[in-house]
């Protein structure tokens, strides 16, 4: 009983290590995209900002040129008082258009960045919002966790106390430690057959679940492992997933597959955690 207990402790510690892994590399893609989602709102201020300049400088010339009488080619020759007149006319009329276009073009440039910076902004914020839900499924998940290895833990102390009870106390002793003993074992059974937990009923033991993914739908961890039920990408298209990734799909779909995986406990070696029943 004893080291039945204490190999679920060291399978318990160590998804909980892996998850805290994996909320901090979460936590370290949220903060990136947080840092970038600042620097580009302010070039976005920026583009905005020069866009506006630009749309005001374009509707003073229209102003001027609609005020202004529009000279022409007969005005311009008959004004001029000698050929380099004339040459001087005529560069100063290309200048004036020449600047015109530079202003019309840096506006068209300045409103399509604008455009595309609004479009990648949307993307970003909507990435932020992804990670800030993966970063609190994780949360949860640790909690959970650590719930399932402290009950655990717990166990394991009163295990051992019975023990020692049983090995140095009296009769009255012995058969006190012995009912605790039998306690644990009956708990257990309970919990290797038990479907009922947190966000239930589920498709293998609660146990399992609470282990491998805390009963949150996590998004895919370093392995690629997703899900509820925390399905491998070759495994779950296997099983004919209807998404890329487990987690993506519906808790039902999810459920289903897991429960064709178990296959009655025939498929618990697909689950790290299944030596917890």
């Amino acid at each position: 009983m004893l080291a039945r207990l204490g190999r679920e402790v060291a399978i318990v510690q160590g998804r909980l290590s892996e998850v805290q892994q994996e909320l901090a590399s979460a936590e370290s893609k949220l903060a990136a995209t947080r840092d970038e989602l600042v620097r580009e709102r302010v070039r976005l201020l920026k583009l905005q900002h020069r866009l506006a300049d630009g749309r005001a400088l374009l509707a003073d010339q229209l102003v001027m040129t609609y005020k202004a009488d529009r000279p022409d080619v007969v005005s311009v020759v008959m004004g001029s008082t000698s050929f380099s007149d004339l040459l001087d006319r005529f560069e100063f009329l290309k200048r004036v258009q020449d600047s015109n276009a530079r202003v019309i073009d840096d506006v068209r440039d300045a409103r399509d960045e604008t455009h595309d910076q609004t479009v990648r902004l949307a993307k970003l914020e909507t990435q932020r919002q992804q990670r800030t839900e993966d970063v609190r499924r994780r949360h949860a998940a640790i909690a959970a966790i650590e719930a399932g290895l402290a009950q655990r833990q717990s166990g394991l102390q009163r295990a051992r106390a019975a023990r020692a009870a049983a090995l140095q106390g009296a009769r009255a002793d012995r058969l006190a430690a012995q009912r605790t003993l039998d306690k644990l074992i009956a708990e257990r059974a309970r919990a290797a057959v038990s479907m009922q937990g947190p966000g239930g009923p589920w498709a293998i033991p609660w146990a399992i679940v609470q282990c491998e993914s805390g009963g949150q739908n996590l998004p895919p961890n370093w392995a690629g492992a997703s899900g509820y039920y925390q399905f491998m990408p070759a495994t779950w298209r296997g099983l004919g997933g209807s998404t890329r990734h487990a987690y993506q799909a519906p808790k039902a779909e999810q459920d289903r597959l897991a429960a064709q995986l178990w296959n009655g406990g025939r498929g618990a070696g697909n689950w790290v955690c299944a030596g917890l029943v």
